[in-house]
């Protein structure tokens, strides 16, 4: 037994009255990465990758082993996080803009293209509170000028556009924000960053940081990219891709920068730091399979990658840290999902949830300082009608159970037992009817219950012709084989 850490969980149980009546309001950072897979960090096993800053974050925090992004693609899970409610709600279920294949089985639903502006976002739940509210980084949840942050609640945004590389991102529409010559995008944020929480350390504030990194296409300084190509040639490993481990030194080093300022203006005792990723990682592009540079990463033991509802493509990384509440170096396996934050942050803050939009998640608080405890919860559920890395599918996990079904037209299911089977092998759903035939069924009522938007069988079915990928924003073909290429390392710009 950890008798140290039984005493200090002790120690918290009988101060944390006290310390919830005298604290003042939190202040809270939401360093949100961008496709950053469950295992792409030292403290969740990558043995490759640098990343110390991350590490010693899960040494001072909580490291939750099951927490699920709400979506298998970016804007589902960030439509989650701003609302507090599953994405499938809203209709947000696919990246915006969408994908299209229009020769499959189904003809898949379009997504809603913007976060709607009735939606109460988490900073507006937080303002009234007194919160001052941050954005920075890679917005996603609708293009047109009324969709942005600023008119979400965010008293400062700075939605960044474009590539990782110096010179090929922009600040939108602020062309008073500008990176210095030769700086990469993620140290470019770190700056931003690193100015709201100056400028605001007076007041509780909320800052949600959403660097583009580590999405595709890779790319880095060569400092970094030459370093892991050696230890790649040294290792003699395949995965991950030298740039690609380099991006995730890079997110690295931006939080550790966003740590050191938190403590440099006396602020690490009332902050809350959570550090997660929006869907699960990527192995390779979804629309191309040839070209080197799109092997990403290798995401064993986990099934499926980024736009599948196995494992592989929703459970990510989430460490959290806030001193009057966390004990250092502590686990928590219960299952937990993006749409949880909203609550949690709300309910630390001490303000109220909107009266008229449902809020499916539920406050963390509990586990922060108890992280064994469970939470009053049946199941998380999944919705993704669209085809990505894999088939339209809905899911839904009741403790060591855990259910996908296929909208495709093919009546498939799957049922794993995750505790014994975390890289989802072995599929049981024959061999367990019953528990297969409860969860389908409970998954049907909440797909009904939130108004899912379904397939629908396409009368132009052709399977000689299913694979095509078509652009919804043409309407014409995608020609994968003369796509955009990117230059890896500013050297090569």
């Amino acid at each position: 037994m950890n008798y140290s850490l039984s005493i200090a969980a002790l120690i918290l149980a009988f101060t944390q009255p006290l310390l919830a009546a005298d604290a003042p309001k939190p202040n809270v950072v939401l360093i949100f990465i961008d496709d950053m897979g469950w295992g792409d960090v030292g403290c969740y096993g990558n043995d490759f990758i640098d990343t110390p800053r991350i590490d010693r974050l899960a040494t001072e925090g909580v490291k939750f082993t099951d927490f699920y992004a709400a979506g298998a693609v970016c804007s589902p899970t960030r439509c989650a996080v701003q609302s507090g409610q599953n994405q499938a709600r809203i209709g947000v279920t696919d990246f915006i803009s969408g994908h299209w294949r229009p020769f499959e089985r189904v003809i898949t639903p379009r997504p809603t293209m913007a976060l709607p502006l009735d939606t109460v976002t988490i900073a507006e739940a937080l303002k009234p509170a007194g919160y001052k509210t941050g954005y920075i980084g890679k917005w996603h949840l609708g293009s047109a000028a009324q969709h942005q942050p600023n008119h979400q609640g965010y008293d400062f945004a700075a939605v960044i556009n474009g590539p990782h590389l110096p010179g090929k991102y922009r600040v939108q529409g602020r062309p008073d924000l500008q990176p210095k010559p030769g700086q990469y995008r993620t140290d470019f944020e770190a700056d931003l960053s690193i100015e709201f929480i100056k400028q605001n350390k007076a007041d509780p504030f909320f800052l949600m940081l959403s660097p583009y990194a580590v999405h595709i296409p890779l790319a880095a300084m060569s400092e970094k990219v030459e370093k892991y190509q050696r230890r790649a040639k040294e290792k003699k490993r395949e995965f991950p891709h030298p740039v690609y481990a380099a991006m995730v030194e890079h997110c690295d080093e931006m939080v550790g920068r966003i740590l050191d300022s938190i403590e440099s203006e006396g602020l690490t005792e009332n902050t809350m730091v959570i550090f997660t990723s929006d869907n699960g990682g990527l192995y390779r592009r979804y629309d191309y399979r040839e070209l080197a540079d799109d092997s990403v990463s290798d995401l064993a033991p986990l099934r499926g990658e980024k736009g599948s509802l196995h494992e592989g493509g929703v459970r990510v990384p989430l460490i959290v840290k806030y001193p009057p509440l966390t004990v250092p170096g502590t686990i928590c396996s219960e299952p937990t999902i993006s749409y949880d934050f909203y609550p949690t942050f709300v309910d630390l803050a001490g303000g109220s949830l909107p009266e008229n939009q449902t809020i499916d998640g539920l406050s963390l608080k509990p586990l922060l300082s108890q992280p064994d405890a469970k939470l009053d919860r049946d199941a998380i559920h999944w919705h993704y009608p669209h085809y990505h890395h894999d088939r339209p599918a809905s899911s839904i996990r009741q403790r060591d159970w855990k259910l996908i079904e296929y909208l495709d037209g093919t009546g498939d299911v799957e049922l794993f037992h995750l505790t014994n089977d975390i890289g989802e092998t072995k599929n049981l759903a024959k061999e367990k009817i019953g528990q297969a035939t409860a969860l389908k069924k409970k998954l049907q009522a909440w797909r009904q219950d939130v108004l899912a938007r379904m397939p629908l069988p396409n009368p132009s079915y052709n399977p000689e012709r299913a694979h095509e990928w078509w652009s919804t924003r043409n309407g014409k073909p995608v020609d994968s084989d003369n796509r955009k290429r990117f230059p890896p390392t500013e050297k090569d710009l």
